[in-house]
């Protein structure tokens, strides 16, 4: 099923809304990472130390996801532009209409998706 203009339009509009909701949210774990990267002084406890590390770390990792969703939703958006949105990048099929719909930035069918990530492409 060949996606119609509208439904184009309707994945467009979420796809930029992500973006900045993404981009907000990466601007705010930036400010947190470089805010508890400040110096804190003698006051500071050891275990209070190891916990915003720790903190620290869960943000960087959140943040790496977050990039990773960002450039497939900015890929995906590149495919509205080529009038290629909802064809598989790999395979040439067809996305069908209901992962659009869960997942708008897919830019591969699930099979694809699953060989990719088990480092089968």
């Amino acid at each position: 099923m060949t996606l119609k203009k509208r439904d184009v339009e309707k994945f467009k509009n979420r796809l930029i809304a992500l973006r900045a909701q993404i981009n907000q949210t990466l601007g705010k774990v930036s400010e947190d990472v470089k805010r508890r990267e400040e110096p804190k002084g003698y006051s500071q406890h050891q275990a209070d130390e190891g916990t915003d590390d720790f903190g620290q770390t869960i943000s960087i990792e959140i943040s790496g996801k977050e990039r990773s969703i960002l450039r497939q939703i900015e890929r995906a958006l590149e495919k509205i532009e080529e009038g290629s949105y909802g064809t598989c990048d790999v395979s040439g099929e067809e996305i069908p209409f209901k992962r659009l719909e869960a997942v708008p930035y897919a830019t591969m069918t699930v099979q694809t998706q699953e060989r990719y990530e088990k480092g089968l492409l």
